[in-house]
């Protein structure tokens, strides 16, 4: 089944069962202050939707994802070439990188597994990307360490997690910006980035409205979510 995301600029073959990429992964690509020419590196890239957004966004990065399903990791390459994106896809297990990945990247994001209880869906490859099993902190982490100094980690999370994101995170060079459905509600996703070695004092950002009242989407998110528009959070302020 093929699904389209930036009004039709990225089109993404998924399988019909088990998790489903969304919303969460057009965010997650317009938080990542990526820059012509430099390296990328997605945790957990499934098939690749987070790492061909960004491609459509930003020109010219090296982009990498590792994923451990082998069949999703052939499924976003297949993607990145109907996409023509010159993204490259790697099978390995995201908490234990094979040596070619042991390098520091510009950019570092993902969407990682961020349910830690409750009902574990049937299906198993739904459930293998939504449960973490206990290793959310690992994949925060090695997500950091990952990043080049001076460079930026992003992650998009349940928002009840953020108190688990900021201690597994430095104290200094982070922010967090909410996802809110509509204003006055609680948000339920939030946007955490890290800019490895900064200084600024942690800031909690006002994130960003989803809905109108009458339930459309707000300029802003329909600038994201339609013409492929940055969702600007550190910028030049880490």
């Amino acid at each position: 089944m093929s699904d389209t995301f930036l009004d039709g600029r990225v089109r993404v073959a998924q399988p019909d069962s088990g998790f489903r990429a969304g919303l969460d992964a057009v965010m997650l690509a317009a938080a990542v202050p990526a820059k012509n020419g430099q390296s990328a590196l997605e945790l957990g890239s499934g098939v690749g939707t987070v790492t061909l957004c960004l491609a459509a966004r930003v020109p010219g990065l090296a982009l990498t994802g590792v994923e451990q399903d082998a069949e999703l990791v052939r499924l976003a390459q297949r993607n990145a070439t109907a996409n023509g994106a010159g993204a490259r896809f790697v099978a390995a297990d995201v908490i234990a990188l094979p040596s070619e990945l042991k390098r520091d990247f510009d950019q570092v994001f993902c969407n990682p597994p961020f349910h830690a209880e409750g009902q574990v869906s049937p299906d198993a490859a739904r459930a293998a990307a939504l449960m973490d099993g206990g290793k959310l902190r690992d994949w925060l982490k090695l997500g950091l360490q990952r990043t080049v100094s001076g460079g930026y980690f992003t992650a998009i999370l349940r928002a009840d997690r953020l108190n688990e994101a900021l201690a597994a995170l430095p104290e200094r060079g982070v922010c967090a910006a909410p996802l809110w459905s509509r204003a006055g509600e609680t948000p339920k996703r939030v946007i955490v980035q890290a800019r490895k070695g900064s200084a600024a004092p942690f800031a909690l950002l006002p994130g960003l409205v989803l809905h109108t009242a009458d339930g459309g989407w707000t300029p802003e998110a329909d600038g994201i979510l339609r013409r492929g528009e940055m969702l600007a959070l550190s910028g030049g302020r880490l």
